[in-house]
C-alpha cells in the first residue's frame, strides 16, 4: 500500500466545503472540538439525536420537524426517526420554479432537451392534476417503464407530491422481469415510452409493453411518452392506454400541492436483482431517503447550489433515486439515456463539457472500458469544472484510480462510494475534505454506525470480514411490500448478527480509516477454509488488455472448493497456454497463491444484472446443475447456457 495519497485536497477548496460549514455547526451543538473527520464520524454515531437534527436544519428540509429526533435508538427494528414529522419529498426537490436550468437530457445524440426549474413545476402541476383526476390518491402505487427521461422525473414527482408511491425499472427489462416486479406492487398508473435509443439503434418495445399492460389488471391507465414518434400508436394498442400529450391536455399549470405525510410514509419501492427468487420489493419513505440524500450530496459530494450533477444510471438502479435527489441541494440534473460508449466512448465527455459538468457519477466497469478504450478525456476536454467523480456498482480497483488521476484529471476527488438498493444510499463514500489512496473508499458515511466484523461477531481492523451496521439509520427500509409481520426483512440482514445491519460485503478497514470493498460475502471463495473476495482476482485480471471481463466463483471439488475463473476474451484472442500462465502468475504475484484459479475457461458472455453487475451466484449455480430461478433479471439470460457442463470443471 502506497504511503502516498493520489489527491490531497487544496487547503483553499476545504475551506469552502458543505462538511467545513457543517464541522463548525456541530462544534456549537456538541459543545466541543472536532480536529478531523473521524472525530466528527465519530460523535455523529454515537449521539445521533443532535447529529439528524442538524442536518435536518442546515440542510432547509421543508416540513414539521417535530421534537423527537429519535425513539427506541437501542433497536434497529423498533427504531424511528421524527415520529412526529410531517413532510413531502417532492416539495422538497421543488423548492425552485425560477428560470434556472433545472434538467438536461441527452438520449446519446439523437434528442436533447432542457428543462428550467418553472417548466419543470409546470410540467408536474400538470401531471398532478391528471393523476388526481384519474383516482390516485396517498399510498396508491404509480410505475415508471421509463428510460431516463426528463418526464420520468416529472412523473415521480407528481405521484409522490400526492403521497403516491413511485416504482421503476428499466424498458430493457423483459417482460417476465417487469411482471416479477409490478405484478406484486400492483400499480394503478403506469408510464412507458414509445421506445428507445441504444448505441444508435431504434429499439422498438410494442409488444413487450402490449404484454406488460395485460398482464397487469390493476392498471386504471397506461401513459405512453412520445421519445421515438410513436406513441400514438402504441396507446391505441394498450388497454386504458392514452398519450402523455392526452393525458395532461385538459388541465394548465396550477401553483403545485403537497401531500404532507409521515416521515416513514412510502416514497420509493426498489427491488433487489432477483438472480435467486423472485425480486425484494424494498419500500423507502420519504423522510429517510430525502434526509440521506441530503447528507450525501452536500456532506460528502459537496454539492451546492448551481452545480451540475451527472450519474449514468437506469430507471432500473437505485443510483437514480439518488441522482434525481440533487434538486433539492439545488443542482442542476444532467439525465442521459443509452449507450455510455455511444460514440466511440466520446457522448458523456461531450455532454459533460457541453454543460460544465462537476459531479461525474459512473460505474467501475465504465472507467476499466475507457481505460481499455484507450480515451483519455483529460486530454480531450478542458474539464475545468469538474471537481468530483464518483464510482459505485463493484470495487473500485487500485489501477483504476491511478488512472483516473492521470487520464481524466488530476485535482478532483474520485470517491468510489457502496451501498445498495436495500438503503438507497450509501455506508461508505466520498469526502471532498479528505485525501484519496488508491483502491480505498474514503469514510465511513455520517451518522453510519459502519464496523467490520469477523466470524466470531468481532471488530477487526486491517482483515478482511462482514460489513456491519451496528446502529440505526434514517433510510433504512420501511420494509418489504406485503411483508406483514416483518419476517423477511429481518431475515434478509439481521440473521447473521442479532440487532445488527449485516450488509453482506466482504471488507477492511484500512490504516487511514477508509475502507476496501472485496466483494459480495455470499460470493467470497474458500479454497482450503481461507476466505477470499473476488475483488481481488478481478483487480489482478483487469490489467490484462486481452480480457474484456471476468468472472470468479468456487466449486465444490474432492471435499474441499477450487476456483475457476471465467475470461471473456477480445476478439480473436484465444485462451493458449501462454496466456493462462500469465494470468495465474499475474494473480499469484498480485494476490497470492491461494487466488489462483484451478481452472481458466474462455466464455463469450458473461451474464449480468440489468444494471451491469455480473452475477456470480448465478454461474455458481449453473456449473453445480442448480436452478436459476429467475433468469428473467438478466440482461442476457442466454449467456448462462455456456456455464452448463463445461468439460473443463469435470476433471
Amino acid at each position: 500500500m502506497s504511503d502516498t495519497p493520489l489527491w490531497q485536497p487544496p487547503p483553499a477548496r476545504v475551506a469552502g466545503t458543505h462538511l467545513t460549514a457543517f464541522t463548525r455547526l456541530a462544534e456549537s451543538a456538541f459543545g466541543h472540538p472536532f480536529p478531523d473527520y473521524h472525530s466528527l464520524w465519530q460523535a455523529s454515531v454515537d449521539t445521533p439525536e443532535t447529529f439528524w437534527a442538524l442536518l435536518w436544519n442546515y440542510a432547509g428540509v421543508i416540513g414539521e420537524r417535530g421534537e423527537t429526533v429519535l425513539t427506541d435508538g437501542a433497536d434497529l427494528l423498533r427504531a424511528r426517526f421524527f415520529p412526529d414529522a410531517r413532510l413531502n419529498y417532492a416539495e422538497n426537490l421543488l423548492r425552485r420554479s425560477d428560470d434556472g436550468l433545472a434538467v438536461v437530457f441527452w438520449g446519446e445524440s439523437k434528442v436533447k432537451h432542457e428543462w428550467s426549474h418553472r417548466e419543470l413545476a409546470e410540467r408536474v402541476s400538470r401531471l398532478q392534476q391528471a393523476l388526481a383526476a384519474t383516482g390516485v390518491k396517498s399510498g396508491d402505487r404509480v410505475a415508471g417503464f421509463m428510460p431516463n427521461l426528463p418526464e420520468t422525473l416529472a412523473a415521480m414527482l407528481a405521484a409522490t407530491s400526492l403521497g403516491a408511491v413511485w416504482t421503476s425499472c428499466s424498458p430493457d427489462f423483459g417482460i417476465d422481469g417487469a411482471l416479477d416486479r409490478f405484478g406484486q406492487t400492483e400499480p394503478t398508473v403506469l408510464f412507458c415510452p414509445d421506445g428507445y435509443w441504444y448505441n444508435g439503434k431504434d429499439i422498438d418495445i410494442a409488444d413487450k409493453l402490449a404484454a406488460i399492460n395485460a398482464g397487469l389488471p390493476s392498471l386504471k391507465k397506461t401513459v405512453v411518452v412520445p421519445y421515438m414518434g410513436r406513441a400514438d400508436a402504441i396507446a391505441a394498442r394498450l388497454t386504458d392506454g392514452v398519450t402523455l400529450d392526452a393525458f395532461v391536455a385538459p388541465y394548465q399549470p396550477q401553483p403545485l400541492r403537497f401531500e404532507q405525510v409521515p416521515f416513514r410514509h412510502p416514497l420509493f419501492i426498489l427491488y433487489s436483482s432477483g438472480t435467486t427468487g423472485k425480486p425484494k420489493c424494498i419500500v423507502h419513505g420519504h423522510g429517510g431517503t430525502l434526509l440521506q440524500h441530503l447528507k450525501e450530496h452536500q456532506l460528502h459530494a459537496d454539492l451546492h447550489r448551481g452545480d451540475a450533477l451527472f450519474y449514468f444510471t437506469t430507471c432500473g438502479w437505485m443510483m437514480w433515486n439518488w441522482l434525481v435527489s440533487g434538486l433539492a441541494s439545488g443542482a442542476t440534473l444532467l439525465l442521459y439515456d443509452g449507450s455510455p460508449f455511444a460514440a466511440d466512448g466520446r457522448i458523456l465527455w461531450d455532454y459533460a463539457d457541453a454543460y460544465h459538468c462537476t459531479h461525474f457519477g459512473t460505474s467501475a466497469k465504465y472507467i476499466d472500458g475507457l481505460h481499455k478504450l484507450g480515451l483519455e478525456p483529460g486530454r480531450e476536454w478542458p474539464l475545468i469544472h469538474l471537481r468530483a467523480v464518483l464510482s459505485t456498482g463493484s470495487p473500485l480497483v487500485a489501477e483504476s484510480f491511478e488512472w483516473a488521476y492521470r487520464s481524466i484529471k488530476a485535482d478532483m476527488d474520485l470517491a468510489s462510494i457502496s451501498g445498495g438498493t436495500d438503503i438507497v444510499s450509501c455506508f461508505v463514500l466520498g469526502n471532498a475534505n479528505l485525501p484519496v489512496w488508491a483502491g480505498e473508499l474514503q469514510c465511513r458515511g455520517l451518522g453510519m454506525a459502519v464496523d467490520v466484523w469477523n466470524e466470531s461477531g468481532q471488530p477487526v481492523l486491517g482483515e478482511k470480514g462482514e460489513l456491519v451496521c451496528t446502529k440505526p439509520f434514517p433510510s433504512m427500509p420501511v420494509g418489504f411490500w406485503r411483508d406483514v409481520d416483518g419476517e423477511k426483512y429481518r431475515k434478509a440482514y439481521f440473521d447473521r448478527f442479532p440487532n445488527v445491519w449485516c450488509h453482506g460485503d466482504f471488507a477492511e478497514i484500512t490504516e487511514h480509516d477508509g475502507l476496501i470493498i472485496h466483494g459480495r460475502s455470499d460470493a467470497v471463495l474458500n479454497p482450503g477454509g481461507v476466505r477470499i473476495g473476488t475483488a481481488e482476482i478481478y483487480r489482478q485480471v483487469e490489467a490484462f488488455d486481452e480480457i474484456i471481463e471476468a468472472l470468479a466463483v468456487g466449486q465444490h471439488w474432492q471435499d474441499d472448493e477450487r476456483v475457476v475463473l471465467f475470461v471473456r476474451l477480445r476478439d480473436g484472442v484465444k485462451l493458449d497456454e501462454a496466456l493462462e500462465k500469465r494470468i495465474k502468475d499475474k494473480i499469484r504475484h498480485g494476490a497470492s497463491p491461494r487466488h489462483v484459479p484451478a481452472r481458466i475457461v474462455q466464455v463469450t458472455d458473461i451474464p449480468r444484472t440489468l444494471s451491469g453487475k455480473v452475477v456470480e451466484l448465478a454461474v455458481r449455480n449453473v456449473i453445480h446443475g442448480e436452478p436459476v430461478s429467475n433468469v428473467s433479471s438478466l440482461a442476457n439470460p442466454e449467456a448462462l447456457k455456456q456455464f452448463a457442463d463445461r468439460p473443463e470443471l469435470k476433471s
